[in-house]
């Protein structure tokens, strides 16, 4: 098998389709990352996204997922928006401003395995993007796409960590791209000590049950726990917090990918138009936006909660 020239194809095709980076990591079980995450589970900082006690075995062996996985192919997509919303209004995260990600990159994927079979052959493989057992950012630094940062966020060290990752595992060999010797974090702290909720701990632990991200939007109760009123900065869905104070992101550029273009509403919504917003309106609106995970009930809670 000539993995070489493999290797060459897979990243011609993942520049061709438009993703910034393309690493590649041998499959194998990620034993290390494993007994992390099963102490974070076991902590309960996960909160109540029960899903992710769910298939575990499935998360640290990429061989259950794909049989006879030899590779993982690991592609960075930057969401970072040219624009800006107002700094008066409720706040989104970046990587909500335009299309959902998720139809975005799966579009890609299934380019990227028809051109794998028309022009290699038939390779089993499976893509992935964020919805499946796939641990993305350990096998993006198994990759050398960068290192995972203090907020837990990939960190590459040309272009920041406003990216989407997707995964594909297929049973090809190709030649394994080298982690980076090391993280390029050094002593600094700016993202644990800009969180607004204290949920950025010592030693590359996040407490996903005190994000703001988790409370907006994977958060499903009523209400949201008193002891966090007046912490969440006017962050209505998600939060970038800890990624704007990062001094890598200094490196970040605008998305050169149409369907991350922001809508118009996500930038020139007052607070008194999302407030009047009716649940019609919000579901024609947001019917292609990462933003209608919350759904209408979910935003009007943020809404309140911000408000006081």
């Amino acid at each position: 098998m000539d993995t070489a020239r493999y290797t060459r194809l897979i990243k011609g095709y993942a520049a061709e389709l438009g993703f910034d980076y393309c690493g590649i990591a041998q499959a194998v079980r990620l034993d290390d990352d494993a007994r992390r995450l099963e102490q974070w589970l076991h902590q309960g900082m996960h909160g109540k996204m029960g899903y992710m006690e769910n298939h575990f075995d499935l998360r640290i062996d990429p061989t259950r997922l794909v049989p006879g996985a030899r590779s993982v192919i690991t592609l960075l997509l930057n969401y970072y928006p040219g624009e800006k919303q107002s700094p008066d209004a409720p706040q989104i995260a970046k990587y909500a401003y335009g299309k959902d990600y998720h139809e975005v990159i799966r579009d890609k994927l299934r380019v990227f395995q028809q051109r794998i079979r028309d022009d290699i052959g038939e390779v089993a493989g499976r893509g992935f993007v964020d919805s499946a057992p796939v641990l993305e950012r350990a096998w993006a630094m198994r990759s050398g796409l960068g290192w995972i940062g203090k907020n837990g966020n990939l960190l590459h060290p040309g272009a920041g960590s406003f990216f989407f990752i997707a995964t594909l595992i297929v049973d090809l060999s190709l030649e394994p791209d080298a982690p980076l010797a090391k993280d390029y974090c050094g002593t600094c702290t700016r993202c644990i000590d800009a969180c607004p909720t204290e949920a950025i701990l010592p030693d590359k632990v996040v407490d996903g049950s005190r994000c703001i991200s988790y409370f907006t939007i994977e958060l499903k109760d009523q209400l949201i726990p008193a002891d966090m009123e007046g912490k969440f900065q006017d962050w209505m869905f998600g939060c970038d917090t800890c990624q704007d104070v990062c001094p890598w992101n200094r490196f970040s550029r605008p998305t050169k990918e149409p369907g991350f273009t922001p809508l118009p509403e996500v930038l020139n919504f007052t607070t008194a138009e999302w407030e009047v917003l009716t649940e019609d309106a919000f579901k024609e609106v947001f019917r292609e936006s990462p933003i209608k995970r919350s759904k209408w009930k979910g935003i009007r809670r943020n809404l309140d909660f911000l408000r006081g």
